[in-house]
């Protein structure tokens, strides 16, 4: 049971991970909060929802669709309301109010276009059955939401260290005035940055009817803080932490379920208290601002 309970901890904690990177990546390059990010993963979930159901598309087709969709959609917010933020004298506190208004009109008009009942997508749609695992089963969709999740975190490394745009991202988190002063546009690096972390947040949202079980237009908001606590227990401002905090978070998260089933719910956030009150800025953190 024990390596049951961890081996599923590893696949849940890839997918949390993948939940909170695109968060995450938004913070380390505008340090904004994003508010919003769960309710662009519930639009995921809903695209998914249309995708698998009504129109029949294969996984890989609705997992590219749906990135290249909230990516595409992420370029204009972002000219629409970050660069009035920066103009701000407090932009982290009014980043707060601005996406988390934001928010509320997504959950709004999807909750008045599709109502607001509880939707499931049958796991059967990704195909493969049971996989074995230690001797017990789990369904094929986590292992595929996994797999798909590794994939995606390792496209953010590529996108991070291995291109001439991440070398600019990664400039821009270190120090935005430096990356101004020798001639980078942070606006277009910032921008393609938050399209890319809202496109990791629809593949996410491909993914929560399986994880999640079902989801409706009101699940951004648990989303949200299960973002948050992904990465401030790995790293906040740090994209790849995301990593770390998803794999403690989903492992804790199982390892209750599995022994301690009706106090599932409790370690996890146990953990990110103590990681908030023995490093603030996560296990692999660093100070994101001069005091």
């Amino acid at each position: 049971m024990l390596a049951y309970a961890l081996a599923t901890g590893v696949i849940f904690g890839l997918y949390f991970a993948l939940v909170g990177v695109g968060m995450n990546l938004v913070f380390g390059v505008m340090r904004i909060v994003n508010l919003a990010h769960g309710d662009f993963i519930m639009l995921g979930a809903f695209g998914a929802f249309w995708l698998f159901r009504g129109l029949g598309l294969p996984p890989p087709v609705v997992v590219v669709l749906c990135f290249a969709t909230l990516f595409l959609a992420g370029l204009p917010l972002y000219y629409l309301l970050v660069p009035r933020l920066f103009r701000a004298r407090e932009p982290e506190m009014l980043s707060l109010i601005l996406f988390f208004g934001l928010s509320q009109v997504i959950e709004a008009v999807v909750a008045m276009l599709f109502g607001n009942n509880e939707r499931s997508i049958p796991s059967r749609l990704l195909g493969g059955g049971p996989v074995p695992i230690m001797g017990q089963t789990v369904p094929f969709a986590w292992v595929y939401a996994g797999g798909v999740s590794l994939v995606m975190l390792a496209g953010v490394y590529v996108y991070l260290y291995r291109t001439r745009l991440g070398r600019q991202t990664r400039a821009i988190m270190a120090q935005r005035e430096e990356a101004v002063a020798i001639g980078i546009d942070i606006h277009r690096i910032s921008a393609i940055a938050f399209g890319v972390g809202s496109g990791l947040a629809a593949v996410a949202g491909v993914f929560a009817p399986f994880m999640l079980g079902s989801f409706t237009p009101s699940i951004g908001v648990s989303l949200d803080l299960t973002s948050f606590a992904v990465i401030v227990i790995g790293s906040l401002g740090n994209p790849l932490g995301t990593l770390l905090g998803g794999l403690i978070f989903g492992v804790s998260l199982m390892l209750m379920r599995t022994y301690l089933s009706s106090f599932a719910d409790l370690l996890p956030n146990l953990v990110l208290i103590g990681v908030l009150l023995v490093k603030p800025t996560g296990l692999l953190g660093r100070r994101v601002r001069n005091a």
